[in-house]
């Protein structure tokens, strides 16, 4: 059987982080030149302050604050997915064409794939969707962004990625109706591992929140008012244990959601696969940039993975 486009697509992006991580992290040598494209786009943000880029670079740079529509492109498209989903459950009415010749060329499954949803599929929408408005609200209303910078690649990509992950979680009903779930009645689906993912994606929800919430008190008073925007050293809740457990907090959420299918999808693994050394590559630069710019900083602390990276 041929391995389902989806599946190669992130397994590619996973490789490529892999890689990328692995160059960064064990100090491979790379061509002046071609380490200058590297690290300008493996950085932003803060990481990219102590680097020198020629100006030419400087041409492609995007402001941080617009991560904002990444989150806005994601609740309006995965709110139509959402829509569609819902209407096919209820009304039995089919998806449209165009997103079932999607669905088709990212997995190969015929349309009848998708002619009943499973229970997973629409929990995994929801908790997607939810995790976009709220980080649309945080972006909007609770961070506070410096002048630093993405590239316009990661910007573009960053629109790109939850477009696909959006169609993702629909690839994941042609595997779950393969293995046979299609002969539960909708109703009668709820299990164990629906309640405990769901659970563990409110916790790790509420982890992500409180640690940006923290980092955005570093830059505000008491009033909420902005103070500063210059980098300072995070402390308190999990910051005594890791440099960045928000992004510790965001692969609990990809697992949380894997957890919501019965950790049975292939395809939601690999997402889950990439989200980690995504995350572990942004978290090593923000780790080495505190090190180098605090003296005190505390040597036990590590990346994003208490006692382990």
């Amino acid at each position: 059987m041929l391995i389902p486009l989806v599946n190669i697509i992130w397994f590619s992006l996973a490789l490529c982080f892999i890689v990328a991580f692995c160059i960064y992290t064990f100090s491979f040598k790379l061509p002046h030149k071609l380490d200058q494209v590297f690290q300008d786009l493996i950085r932003y943000g803060k990481t990219k302050e102590n680097i020198k880029r020629p100006s030419w670079q400087l041409s492609f740079d995007v402001s941080k604050s617009y991560f904002f529509h990444f989150y806005a492109v994601s609740v309006l498209w995965n709110g139509l997915l959402l829509l569609f989903s819902f209407r096919s459950v209820v009304t039995g009415e089919a998806f449209p064409d165009w997103l079932i010749d999607s669905l088709w060329c990212l997995t190969g499954r015929p349309r009848a794939a998708w002619k009943e949803l499973q229970l997973s599929v629409l929990l995994l929408q929801v908790l997607l969707w939810f995790h976009s408005l709220r980080r649309l609200l945080e972006c909007l209303f609770v961070s506070v962004f410096s002048h630093g910078v993405i590239h316009i690649v990661q910007y573009a990509f960053g629109l790109a990625y939850y477009v696909l992950l959006g169609l993702t979680v629909l690839c994941v009903n042609a595997c779950l109706t393969e293995e046979g779930a299609k002969s539960v009645p909708f109703s009668h689906q709820l299990t164990w591992y629906h309640v405990s993912g769901v659970f563990l994606f409110i916790w790790a929800s509420l982890l992500q929140h409180r640690s940006l919430s923290l980092l955005a008190k570093l830059r505000t008073d008491h009033s909420g008012k902005v103070k500063s925007l210059a980098h300072k050293m995070p402390c308190g809740d999990w910051f005594e244990w890791v440099s960045c457990p928000h992004y510790l907090a965001e692969l609990l959420i990809y697992t949380a959601m894997s957890v919501c299918c019965g950790c049975s999808s292939l395809t939601w693994w690999m997402v889950v696969l990439y989200v980690l050394y995504n995350q572990a590559l942004a978290a090593q630069l923000c780790h080495d940039y505190y090190r180098s710019k605090f003296e005190t900083y505390p040597c036990h602390r590590k990346a994003f993975i208490p006692y382990i990276l």
